[in-house]
């Protein structure tokens, strides 16, 4: 994992010790994200594996489209209810000991998942999961907000970014592969089993950078060098909400999400009613748009310090400049009625990924810029669930529908949503000024 600022010396190029004995770590805050992308990916494969063996998962237990619509419906509800309350939580009682709770917490509600007799298990169930795993952005962009100055947090987001992405891109072939060696049951516990030894190694190894250990004094002072004084007390919920700048970009979120969950939830069921794919060839191909998605992350994250360097934009302004161009890039797989080829739609599912994975790295990046510390959590998971809301939304009308119109007027209408959504930031963020110092 890259690193650009040139802080520590060549005393620094080796794992230090200080006066006491304790081993220090150069560049510790990209250890720190290289933790929390392994965490999204095993988030994102349990949350994946759900859509994978759909197909499978509606005919063993007999669900209809509109069923399954419900049981993805109630995990997105759930979700973003709970991603506030997460936030809220995770401001409170701390980043290491909150992720890590809320991280075994997912993992079981996962492995309940193979008790499932019918559709309302699954669905109850699919709540418990959403609920609990709502807890993930709020966490990973506190850590980002924590471990980052502001000129490096796109970047850092991308990488973090590039978890969710790459854990739905693995989950196809991965849970393929367990179903081979055992049945759909074990998908579900082998996947919990994976989350929970992953909580056990944030609660060990995470802490802020004014505590950790494994610091140096060179990288601690470089982060704090660029943040603005911090804010002290409890998150401001009341000022979040009621701010002008969290719904400048709360009401574009909501435009947002639901290309992203229709991704996640929708495409092996596209596939199989479309093209007639069994659950081999969506394990071959649904991968790929995930994996053009983690390309798209990393992408936007080094977007943004780019074009400030190059065009002296501000921070804000760098982040809405990547956001509209991933906005128009979604045109791609609104246009994916227009051809019958499986592959073609598969092309442009990818460049549907790549985009939405630049939109969504910089639109969840603005969080951290605009809030102050104490308040990103909460702040984050206040944008999040009206995105989520959004998605929920989405899913439960594209369940209604979708055995009617089919998908090609639905994946249309989804890229309009984006646009609409950037031409919001453009217009309500041309004069608002970070929380922080504008030095990116």
């Amino acid at each position: 994992m890259p690193m650009i600022d040139p802080m520590i010396d060549s005393a620094g190029t080796a794992q230090q010790h200080d006066a006491r004995g304790g081993r220090r770590i150069p560049y510790l805050r990209w250890w720190i994200v290289a933790l929390i992308f392994t965490g999204t990916v095993l988030n994102y494969v349990a949350r994946n594996t759900l859509s994978v063996l759909a197909p499978q998962l509606k005919t063993e237990l007999a669900m209809t489209t509109a069923q399954y619509s419900y049981v993805v419906g109630t995990f997105l509800i759930s979700y973003a209810v709970m991603q506030p309350i997460c936030g809220y939580v995770i401001d409170r009682v701390g980043l290491r000991k909150g992720f890590a709770f809320f991280a075994v917490a997912w993992s079981i509600a996962n492995m309940l998942h193979a008790l499932a007799g019918g559709w309302l298990d699954l669905a109850l169930f699919r709540m418990l999961l959403g609920g609990t795993e709502a807890a993930l952005v709020p966490a990973g962009m506190k850590a980002i907000t924590e471990w980052f100055p502001m000129k490096e947090r796109s970047i850092a987001t991308g990488w973090f970014s590039a978890g969710t992405a790459f854990g739905a891109a693995i989950a196809p072939p991965l849970i393929f592969a367990i179903t081979l060696f055992g049945d759909w049951h074990w998908s579900f516990v082998v996947t919990g089993i994976a989350g929970l030894a992953w909580g056990i190694a944030w609660l060990l190894f995470y802490d802020a950078p004014d505590r950790h250990r494994a610091i140096t004094p060179k990288e601690r002072d470089y982060i704090v060098a660029d943040r603005a004084p911090a804010v002290v007390g409890k998150a401001d919920v009341r000022g979040i909400v009621t701010s002008g700048r969290f719904w400048r970009i709360a009401i574009p979120r909501f435009f947002v999400d639901p290309a992203w969950q229709t991704l996640n939830f929708w495409v092996p069921l596209y596939l199989a009613s479309a093209h007639k794919m069994d659950l081999g060839q969506i394990a071959a191909f649904a991968w790929l748009p995930f994996l053009a998605a983690d390309l798209g992350a990393i992408f936007a994250g080094y977007l943004s310090p780019f074009l400030t360097r190059m065009f002296g934009m501000r921070v804000i302004s760098s982040r809405v400049a990547g956001i509209s161009l991933g906005a128009t890039l979604m045109i791609g797989p609104g246009c994916i009625g227009l051809s019958s080829s499986p592959y073609v739609a598969i092309a442009l599912f990818c460049v549907g990924g790549f985009a939405h994975a630049m939109i969504s790295v910089l639109h969840t990046t603005l969080s951290t810029d605009i809030f102050p510390q104490r308040d990103v959590a909460t702040a984050v998971g206040f944008v999040g669930q009206i995105g989520w809301v959004g998605g929920a939304v989405s899913t439960l009308v594209i369940g209604q529908v979708a055995d009617r119109t089919g998908f090609a007027p639905i994946f249309a209408t989804l890229s309009v949503f984006d646009l609409i959504a950037a031409g919001i930031l453009i217009v309500s963020l041309r004069h608002l000024r970070p929380a922080e110092p504008d030095r990116a």
